[in-house]
């Protein structure tokens, strides 16, 4: 089924409620602008049949750069009732990183911003396939089609293309994070698979309401005929949103479900602790990207008015989404403890229909499921997944997908990319990203476990395993993060050093070093950019 049929089922079945609402600054409140299921439907329906005419045809490319606004999910939507291919690309991942990866996606057409299209005259390799190009704001160079001139056009019908559900619906790319950045193929039977398990984790219906931290997110959230709430916050920035103006946001249309990097929800929970402020109406506080401190955790619950409200933090990754999924109640309940001992981070048990194995970590591809060994319960290892919610491959990119992917006979194991381990009531618990790992005089040092250790220091924000060359050897080494000014920075590390000793996982590591602030990743800006600073403690930039 073509994914856009979800919104078309419920433009039919309730044409009058709300899909969408997009704040509006007003003084010290907001107007909330609105499209029922209906007009979004009209609307989205209408850019298809405009854009066809402008001959974006089933099976094209086309590249997206829009701003939140009611236009972003209505051309998304255009795209797939047309059967062509958005392709979404996380613009901060850097200059370089971008205009790659837009060469190696090949698209056919592009809908940007105009900062785009001035970036693009000085990058035409990149752009070189491209047939034709939209502008969502006014017209700067000649060649470009305005979607305003689009939208002006007397309304238009449109008839959703068919499709089957192996066929190619979406191109979203990952950050990068450990590696190039990589396009991942959604089909239409992946988004739809997705939109169900959610639904059925979160136990979500047509009554709750929705504020995506990230946009991408609203897409499940309308299909599942909920109304989505575009927040007042610059998504590729969740570090630097206003709590207050989300706090606004959220109250003001009484959301139960809001979801995010969990940089935005540590801005939240401070701020409302400190105006003494709670969440009437949230049920679901979603978090994902990075591991959630406990402090999170009980800082959030504290403000959460419903008896049956939590937090959350499913895992997974733009190639397999869901994968587990754990509550906050339950981590501070249950499982803080072990964290705290290095034991890893609980992620919890397996969403519906994912199966998740651990198997001995090795280098370079693996051809076969035959060729893994599966370790033993507690024993920490790689992580696979085998899903109908995985993606079976990178666009374009064979060699990735080959080290990426394990065959099965007629299906196939994804490689997360991190380590973990299953405990004995079938939870999984996560040990970091493999390429964190440190391997030194045959002892493996995993970065969750290892900081989880010093991160109990009261005057350490943040840590983070690195590694070091020492006399032509790889040596473990950590990096602090301090909450505020460090008087005393000889003090600070004997008592981490301390601390260290305490463990047998840590006692060897006797460098420490310290960064005023962390480098993060650009999607989420929580994720500690480790390769960074084992570069800058090499070079002699950490003291």
């Amino acid at each position: 089924m073509n994914i856009a049929h979800r919104i078309e089922d419920w433009a039919q079945k309730t044409p009058d409620k709300v899909c969408i609402k997009f704040p509006r600054k007003t003084g010290s409140g907001y107007h909330y602008d609105e499209l029922s299921f209906k007009e979004f439907n009209d609307l989205s329906s209408h850019y298809s049949a405009a854009l066809s005419l402008e001959g974006i045809q089933k099976g094209d490319k086309v590249l997206l750069f829009v701003r939140p606004s009611f236009d972003f999910p209505a051309l998304t939507f255009a795209l797939f009732k047309i059967g062509a291919i958005p392709i979404l690309i996380d613009p901060g991942m850097g200059l370089k990183n971008l205009f790659k990866a837009i060469k190696d996606a090949r698209p056919d057409y592009l809908i940007a911003v105009n900062i785009v299209h001035i970036l693009r005259m000085f990058k035409k390799d990149s752009f070189k396939t491209i047939k034709k190009f939209f502008t969502t704001e006014a017209k700067i160079l000649p060649h470009l089609t305005t979607i305003r001139s689009l939208k002006e056009k007397d309304q238009l019908e449109y008839e959703t293309q068919k499709v089957e559900g192996s066929d190619l619906a979406a191109i979203l790319f990952t950050s990068g994070g450990t590696g190039r950045p990589k396009g991942v193929e959604y089909t239409h039977e992946i988004f739809n698979r997705q939109t169900d398990v959610l639904q059925e984790l979160f136990d979500l219906t047509p009554e709750d309401v929705d504020v995506p931290g990230f946009p991408l997110f609203s897409f499940f959230t309308m299909s599942m005929g909920m109304t989505s709430v575009i927040p007042d916050m610059n998504p590729s920035k969740p570090a630097k949103c206003n709590p207050e103006a989300l706090v606004k946001n959220i109250n003001d249309n009484g959301a139960t479900f809001i979801a995010g990097s969990p940089a935005i929800w540590e801005r939240v929970g401070d701020y409302l602790e400190k105006t003494n402020q709670t969440l009437k109406s949230v049920k679901h506080i979603v978090m994902f990207g990075a591991p959630v401190r406990n402090e999170v955790h009980e800082k959030l619950i504290a403000r959460l008015e419903r008896e049956d409200a939590d937090t959350y933090t499913p895992y997974g990754a733009t190639e397999c989404l869901p994968v587990s999924c754990f509550n906050g109640r339950e981590v501070l309940t249950n499982t803080q403890f072990e964290t705290a001992q290095g034991g890893g981070t609980c992620i919890g048990r397996a969403c519906p229909g994912v199966e998740v194995r651990i198997i001995k970590d090795v280098d370079g591809a693996i051809q076969d499921i035959k060729d893994t060994k599966q370790l033993a319960t507690g024993m920490v290892g790689e992580i696979i997944v085998r899903s109908k919610t995985a993606t079976a491959a990178y666009h374009e990119l064979p060699d990735k997908t080959k080290e990426a992917k394990i065959y099965d006979g007629y299906t196939f194991w994804h490689r997360m990319g991190d380590l973990g381990k299953l405990d004995t009531q079938g939870r999984v618990w996560f040990f970091g990203r493999k390429a964190h790992q440190v391997k030194a005089h045959a002892t493996t040092y995993y970065p969750i476990s290892t900081e989880a250790i010093f991160n109990k220091h009261p005057q350490v924000n943040k840590s983070a395993l690195i590694w070091i060359l020492r006399n032509n050897r790889v040596r473990p080494a950590l990096t602090i993060e301090p909450i505020g000014r460090v008087l005393n920075k000889s003090r600070l590390k004997q008592e981490l050093k301390v601390m260290a000793n305490k463990y047998s996982h840590t006692k060897d590591i006797d460098e420490i070093f310290i960064c005023s602030k962390f480098p993060v990743d650009i999607r989420h800006n929580i994720k500690i950019d480790r390769k960074a600073l084992a570069q800058m403690a090499q070079q002699g930039k950490l003291r």
